[in-house]
């Protein structure tokens, strides 16, 4: 089981035709989408042709003109790190199907704004973590000790490093919860 956005989840463990299921599980993300109103044409998802590879897989959607965008890199191949997109999805959708949460809170769950790979690699590179750093201990980690640094009671913080801070943290925990 793996725990994403507060939601338990089984991973995968097949070792079908992994091609062959990445399309199959992109098919199944469009449809889940559609639930709710999104059309086929405003949903994005690059499929990896090694889907065996370790690769991160990410899915990117539009509704009323904003950016809605989730990606997985915790698990050890790009189908896998799909399928749990997949799950989220079907989750989450159910939520609102179910009228157990709005399409609102949902959008806003999943909106992004502006290059959101810019900000991580940025995000990543402010706490001097490698572009592969997906444990979140880590950068919690990273993130006590830095805070101790640059909090503006520090004689070597600022307020404004400090608010960087807590941007790259808000951003890299945004991505791997």
């Amino acid at each position: 089981m793996v725990k994403i956005r507060g939601h338990q989840v089984e991973a995968l463990s097949s070792k079908t035709d992994s091609t062959r299921r990445a399309l199959q599980f992109k098919n199944r993300i469009i449809e889940t989408l559609r639930l709710v109103g999104i059309r086929k044409e405003d949903v994005e998802i690059p499929l990896d042709h090694f889907a065996r590879k370790k690769a991160k897989a990410s899915v990117t959607w539009y509704y009323k003109n904003r950016r809605m965008f989730y990606s997985n890199n915790s698990q050890k191949t790009f189908i896998e790190n799909l399928y749990l997109c997949l799950r989220l999805l079907e989750i989450e959708v159910g939520l609102v199907v179910g009228k157990k949460k709005t399409m609102g809170d949902f959008s806003l769950e999943f909106e992004e704004h502006g290059d959101v790979e810019a900000e991580r690699k940025d995000a990543r590179e402010f706490f001097g973590l490698g572009h592969d750093v997906q444990d979140l201990s880590i950068i919690d980690k990273k993130y006590r000790s830095l805070a101790k640094k640059l909090h503006p009671d520090m004689p070597s913080g600022s307020t404004d490093n400090f608010k960087r801070l807590n941007h790259a943290h808000k951003t890299l925990r945004r991505e791997l919860e």
